[in-house]
């Protein structure tokens, strides 16, 4: 067939093979996604029609984009703090049936109004995330409850919602399988139990912080498709309510009773009776892991995960969950007291199949568990901060013989150069921290960029002895690096910053400390790095105005910044206002910034959350300024701590 001169050979291919095309072009990048649309007329209507899923910057902008992406299913307003119900009624009227989740879990502004006229537009809804929502009352309960075809609804922090909205939901929203009523501290018994008996199909059900007790437990336990439970930190529930559960939640997999100081080992042994299917345990801050309570586990052979964080365990208990857990594959003891080599050495000797362990601040535990620990070749995640007893030579162990490893978190612990090069063998870390520790240098990091290419988060916090070669060798062999912390890296210069903006998929930066940082260096990032979301450049005092500028130019993902004791004035954050999704902000101990400047720079930047300010602010801004920022949704949190620099360099920079 002949192909006209005037056509493209593309304009022979059907949707569903250019669709195709553009979810490889999508799984890469989607910097490719936008290249690829800029190609031609032809390109840019079939990527419109391609999209599925967006995440707004700006709200004012949403209704021309939703115009040109007619396809959207699944709409994130995460990045827009004030959606007034304006804007939802502009959705509604753009997606109608296409709409199936929206997530407005860090919005605020809009009503009950908003959502009925979304919940009425888009009849197809699956998904609402409505967390954080502190202002929305019952009425708004009634709307979603319109929402016939919702399965998955997140509330938390709804508190003004009552037992009398979520009963309207429980009526209206029979094919839930999905809710989270999470700190909803007007939900009672009544209104959970409401939920249990009209909704039939629930799978996962999370009440964490509610004042509810034993009574809603019955009608609970008749959602035979249930499959998650959360009753963190819910102080009404005791052994005497997890003894009800004894009696049935055959489908329960997973079961979360975290900070809850009122069970004890028979409440939890009385439930585990009743739930032999579960895979998952969390007793985070729970009761004491003893010898009785591990070896009640016995009954749960399909049991992989243990979390239990900030509990007390002993060596019984251990190993009793090394003798009976067959089917363990995740365990995480972080801050557990009563960790022992003897204890975590035979448990993990029976679970070589083991997959995460955490073990982060078990104090007590030397080059023994280590070595026992490393026995789990298939281990994909290993947590270990703050092991004060291990020494150098256990890290070497680790590369040897922990190949699958991705993530690996090292921070304050005595690693050195050797240990380094050791865990260089494991190919596909992609999160790597090495936070604390002072053994290492430009040596081993170089041995890292090498073997690791896939790592994509990298923290340095304090390790004095990296400097700008050893950030060389990350930048260059970590292309897909997404996170760094080089905070307090006081030999780290403009350099590292220079190289590092190599890395496009950049999205947060931390250089705080950093003395020998200047504008110079954070230009080349604005440069690079377009995706930067969140930026730390505390104490970097020769950062002045002129870094800011090309950041608030290119840089308009830039959600979260620290301008603390910066050499940055009213123009500067001025700049920086015009970022249209900038929410988070700390400002402290900045000479060159004035009264009049802050306040202009405060009304200028629209989508603020949160403002970190010191005292003396406070008096200098107009109380109707506050009042107004305020009743935009912008937090103000303000700091009386004086000026602080150990920093000799810093010092003099502020005199």
């Amino acid at each position: 067939m002949a192909v006209s001169s005037s056509s493209s050979i593309f304009d022979l291919l059907t949707d569903e093979i250019l669709f195709t095309i553009l979810d490889f072009l999508a799984a890469d990048s989607p910097l490719d996604l936008k290249a690829f649309s800029l190609v031609c007329k032809s390109f840019h209507a079939v990527q419109s029609r391609h999209r599925k899923t967006l995440k707004a910057l700006r709200i004012d902008l949403l209704p021309s984009v939703l115009r040109r992406y007619l396809s959207v299913s699944h709409l994130d307003l995460t990045l827009c703090p004030r959606v007034a119900d304006c804007s939802l009624s502009a959705v509604a009227a753009a997606c109608h049936s296409s709409l199936r989740s929206i997530d407005l879990s860090r919005s605020r502004s809009f009503t009950h109004a908003g959502i009925a006229d979304l919940v009425s537009n888009c009849r197809f809804l699956v998904e609402m995330d409505l967390s954080n929502a502190t202002d929305l009352t019952d009425f708004a309960a009634v709307a979603i409850s319109r929402a016939v075809n919702l399965e998955r609804l997140r509330m938390a922090r709804c508190k003004m919602i009552t037992d009398l909205g979520i009963g309207c939901v429980a009526v209206g929203c029979r094919k839930l399988k999905l809710i989270s009523l999470r700190w909803c501290l007007g939900v009672s018994d009544l209104g959970v139990g409401l939920i249990a008996v009209k909704c039939k199909e629930l799978k996962s059900l999370d009440l964490s912080y509610l004042q509810i007790t034993k009574k809603c437990l019955p009608a609970i336990l008749q959602l035979h498709n249930l499959e998650e439970l959360v009753l963190a930190g819910c102080l009404g529930i005791d052994d005497e309510a997890l003894a009800t559960l004894k009696q049935g939640c055959k489908s329960l997999e997973t079961l979360d009773v975290s900070n809850c100081p009122n069970v004890s080992h028979d409440g939890l042994s009385s439930l585990i009776n009743g739930a032999v299917c579960l895979r998952q345990l969390i007793l985070v801050n729970c009761t004491p892991v003893t010898n009785a309570l591990a070896t009640s586990l016995e009954k749960l052979p399909k049991l992989q995960a243990i979390k239990l964080d900030s509990c007390h365990v002993t060596c019984s208990g251990l190993k009793a969950i090394g003798n009976g857990c067959i089917s363990l594959k995740e365990l995480s003891l972080s801050k557990c007291s009563g960790v022992t080599d003897e204890g975590l050495s035979f448990l993990v000797t029976k679970h070589k199949g083991l997959k995460k362990l955490d073990i982060t601040c078990c104090t007590k535990i030397t080059d023994i568990s280590v070595s026992s620990v490393t026995s789990c070749s298939n281990l994909t995640s290993l947590k270990m901060e703050s092991c004060s007893l291990v020494s150098k030579e256990a890290f070497v162990l680790i590369g040897q013989r922990c190949h699958l490893l991705e993530e690996l978190d090292l921070t304050e612990n005595e690693i050195d150069n050797e240990g380094l090069k050791s865990i260089s063998r494991c190919s596909k870390l992609t999160s790597l921290k090495l936070g604390i520790c002072l053994n290492i240098t430009d040596k081993g990091l170089i041995h890292v960029g090498v073997g690791c290419p896939e790592l994509q988060e990298l923290d340095l916090y304090r390790s004095v002895g990296i400097t700008d070669c050893g950030i060389a060798a990350i930048a260059q062999g970590c292309p897909m690096l997404q996170i760094i912390n080089l905070a307090y890296c006081k030999d780290i210069s403009d350099d590292s910053l220079r190289l590092l903006s190599k890395c496009s998929r950049l999205n947060t930066l931390e250089i705080r400390g950093c003395a020998c940082v200047s504008s110079v260096g954070l230009s080349s990032i604005a440069v690079g790095c377009k995706q930067i979301a969140k930026l730390d450049i505390k104490k970097c005092c020769h950062i002045d105005d002129a870094g800011m500028i090309p950041l608030a130019h290119l840089c308009q993902n830039l959600r979260q910044i620290n301008l603390s004791y910066c050499s940055i004035t009213d123009v500067g954050l001025l700049a920086l206002a015009s970022i249209s999704c900038l929410q988070n902000m700390t400002i402290l101990h900045l000479r060159g910034l004035s009264a009049n400047g802050l306040a202009a720079a405060l009304l200028a930047c629209g989508s603020l959350t949160k403002v970190k300010l010191h005292v003396s602010f406070k008096s200098l801004l107009s109380q109707p300024l506050i009042h107004h920022m305020e009743a935009r949704g912008c937090m103000f949190q303000w700091r009386d701590k004086p000026f602080q620099v150990e920093d000799k360099e810093l010092k003099d920079a502020f005199r």
